[in-house]
């Protein structure tokens, strides 16, 4: 299941995150698309948009060909 590749995924990124001082929650997978909830030093950082979509969305695609896109949620 996607969502599972999704969590798998994330364990491997969120040591990054967090060696910044931010985080992310999976929130949901929906239609190809991840839903994260960004924390931490992440949540409202300038850079947040960059970290999401040449970052992250580029691994999950690359890991995970039905992903469509990343998105962060409130």
């Amino acid at each position: 299941m996607i969502k599972e590749k999704v969590l798998e995924i994330m364990e491997k990124i969120r040591p990054s995150l967090q060696s910044h001082g931010g985080d992310a929650e999976l929130v949901d997978v929906v239609d190809g698309v991840v839903k994260l909830r960004l924390k931490g030093a992440c949540s409202g950082c300038p850079m947040s948009q960059m970290t999401i979509k040449d970052g992250i969305e580029k691994i999950m695609k690359k890991a995970i060909p039905e992903i469509k896109s990343v998105e962060s949620v409130d």
